[in-house]
């Protein structure tokens, strides 16, 4: 956006802004109306009042290049560039904040969130790449001073998972991970393979939400089946030799959780509750944005389950996510939990998307 494209822009804002301030006080707005007019003039007051706040950080950076460029004084010419500096870094961070306003991320992203992974075509080596998985994501949420705990799972003879299920507690989990969502595609020597051959393998990925406000989702105990059984390893390796694992499975929905992470089957019948109206209100979610999509001509991708998500290649130790289009030639070094240029990667694209589905609305 150009200068005075701008500039005209915030113009526009501030003239609704003063009309909505007359209308506001004249008292002659219906009850219906109002709520509607009072949330437009937060929203174009917070604006308003950030674009000024940008203002007047460029004069002030205006002001100190002349300063800057008048004065001899060496130590005078330190201070202004110090004091430059942090003006421009003020205005890459204010310039943030703004664009945050107009094109607000998605609510849910500052929760802690599930992540399901289950092993796709490929038997064992699908079933051995979950781990690495779980793994990778579990050395990334240390990085980042998160909680990860295990909610269910289902290993295999070779210790691989059919499926896991993790749970990651931190402030804004969510945000950074729900683009893991979607098919990932490992290529590799499986350590089954006699004759070096590489093959392709594939895991799926779901990441949605934990719900704060249970009360969102209403569940209804007549649509529940509830299922206990022994907590199990490998080889038939029994945790504990009580039926303390719970499965729940929400009949209409058709969505399955389990938990045996506690000894308690009443711990794990909450955990699974928690999980499974988290599992719902992200399904519901994600139908409302499918139903978006096909009334929009230019799809604006979110990481679909659907989708595919990344490939990792181990022979050339490369990576490619095909959501950013990055390709990343230390594999090994992401698969220990260095996530943070696919994910900065993915979070910018993000907003990228919301700045262009915004401006075609």
């Amino acid at each position: 956006m150009t200068i005075s494209a701008e500039l005209t822009e915030f113009q526009e804002m501030q003239k609704r802004y003063d009309e909505l301030n007359e209308r506001l006080a004249s008292g002659q707005i219906g009850s219906s109306d109002r709520h509607a007019l009072q949330k437009e003039h937060s929203q174009l007051s917070t604006l308003l009042k950030k674009y000024n706040e940008i203002r007047d950080v460029e004069k002030n950076i205006s002001d100190s290049r002349i300063q800057l460029e008048q004065t001899d004084d060496q130590e005078l010419k330190q201070l202004f560039q110090e004091e430059l500096t942090d003006l421009e870094n003020k205005l890459v961070k204010e310039k943030a904040e703004l664009e945050n306003i107009m094109y607000p991320p998605d609510e849910s992203n500052k929760a802690s969130a599930y992540i399901e992974i289950r092993a796709g075509a490929g038997g064992q080596e699908a079933a051995l790449f979950v781990g690495d998985l779980v793994r990778m994501y579990s050395n990334y949420a240390l990085r980042k001073g998160w909680n990860s705990s295990i909610v269910d799972f289902s290993q295999t003879d070779l210790k691989g998972y059919k499926d896991f299920t993790l749970y990651i507690k931190g402030k804004g989990v969510y945000g950074l991970l729900k683009h893991e969502s979607g098919v990932h595609r490992v290529q590799r020597v499986p350590l089954t393979e006699t004759a070096g051959r590489v093959h392709t393998s594939t895991v799926t990925v779901a990441v949605f939400p934990e719900i704060e406000d249970e009360g969102m989702v209403e569940i209804s105990n007549s649509d529940l089946r509830i299922d206990v059984f022994r907590a199990g390893g490998a080889g038939g390796q029994h945790v504990n030799k009580t039926e303390s694992a719970v499965r729940i499975t929400h009949m209409p929905s058709g969505i399955v959780v389990a938990c045996q992470d506690d000894r308690s089957q009443h711990k794990n019948k909450e955990k699974a509750l928690k999980v499974l109206k988290s599992r719902l209100a992200a399904f519901q979610k994600e139908k409302q944005e499918l139903e978006m999509q096909t009334k929009r001509k230019e799809q604006v991708g979110r990481g679909m389950r659907a989708e595919k998500a990344r490939t990792y290649n181990f022979p050339q130790n490369r990576i490619t996510d095909h959501q950013a289009e990055i390709t990343i030639n230390r594999l090994d070094f992401i698969m220990e939990g260095d996530l943070d240029e696919i994910v900065d990667a993915l979070v910018a694209k993000e907003k990228e998307d919301r700045k262009k589905y915004s401006s075609k609305n």
